[in-house]
Formats: structure tokens, sequence, C-alpha cells
């Protein structure tokens, strides 16, 4: 079982890597996380863009759940440059499938800042506190077929598909275009062997 419920380990809000901070959200951070959900290029791999109020409810949900779990997905800040650029860490899966408990580590970045390596960098670091002070034993990510850029950074962060373990995303109606997903994984045991 990659996750036990009930673990809390203690809360971790502040994670520096190189060029990132990861941190507790503020309230201020709202109205561009908004403009970060409602762009097509940023939303493309997911059912709909959100409107304010969805993900104003996000935000919300997404404290909660940090509060809850001790750990979570981290507001991305580039220090002395941009304020917030999204998100990038981990969180508890929350349907069943196969696969399940689970913890998915996970990334989405205001367009503007894709390919410059943000989303490897701090989901480097997410693994560490994973494998670390949050005492998991595999942590899982997702996505649609399509979506090969972040694929790549799966691959990258020594991530394995099985695509035995592909399935369909139980929270998308039958026949939805993105109700298929890939799965991949990454044991504790294979992120400490030796690159």
């Amino acid at each position: 079982m990659a996750y036990a419920r009930g673990r809390m380990p203690r809360l971790i809000d502040d994670i520096r890597t190189p060029r990132l901070l990861l941190r507790a959200w503020r309230d201020d951070d709202a109205p561009a996380f908004a403009a970060l959900n409602a762009d097509p290029r940023v939303m493309e791999h997911f059912p709909s863009l959100l409107t304010r109020e969805e993900s104003d409810a996000a935000v919300g949900r997404i404290r909660q759940n940090h509060r809850e779990q001790g750990f979570g997905l981290w507001a991305a800040e580039l220090p002395g440059i941009a304020d917030f650029i999204g998100f990038i860490g981990l969180q508890v899966v929350k349907f069943d499938a196969h696969f399940t408990p689970c913890v998915e580590i996970g990334w989405r970045l205001a367009h503007a800042h894709w390919g410059h390596g943000y989303a490897t960098e701090g989901a480097r670091a997410s693994i560490d506190v994973a494998f670390g002070e949050a005492g998991l034993e595999e942590i899982v990510a997702m996505t649609t077929p399509s979506n090969e850029r972040s694929q790549r950074v799966m691959k990258k962060l020594g991530m394995h598909r099985n695509e035995a373990d592909d399935f369909e995303h139980p929270k998308l109606p039958e026949g939805h275009p993105l109700r298929v997903h890939v799965l991949y994984r990454l044991s504790k045991r294979e992120a400490q062997r030796p690159a």
C-alpha cells in the first residue's frame, strides 16, 4: 500500500530549491491562480476551464488538504521574479481505483513559466518530502495520453509507466475524450537508487 490514511506528518509549509520557493498559499494568490485556470493552454488536458468561483474553491480545498495531510500542493514562487507561478506538490488521491489509496505528485504552472524546468525542479523537492518527512513508500502521477509534456517530466523524475496500470478516470463520464489516463509510479526504493 502506497499511502496509509490517518498518518499525519508535521505541517510542511515551505520548501526551497535553487530557484523556487514552494510555500503555503496566501489569499493574494487567488487572482493569479484563477487566471492560470482560465487559460486554455494550461487547461488543455482538463475537462474544462475553471470559473473564478471554481478556482477559489480549489484553493480552499488545497489549503484544507494541506492542513489535514501535513503536505500538499504548494504555491510555487520565483523569489524576486514572480510571487506566484502555479503549484507543485503532493495530494492524496480522492477516488477509488486499482492503485488507491495513494499520493499523487502534480504540478500546474502558468504558461509563461513553461519550458524552464520549474516543474521538474519543484517535483524533485516534493519527492524528497514524500519519501522523507511524509514517510511514503510510493507516489504516482497521472495524466491523459496526449499530455506528452507532463509525461516527459514524469520520466525525468524516474517514474515509470506500466500500460496495465492505465485506467479510466472515475470522475469523468463514460465516453469523455479525457477519461482514459496513464499512470506513472515511483517507489521510495527506486528513488534512492544511484543515478
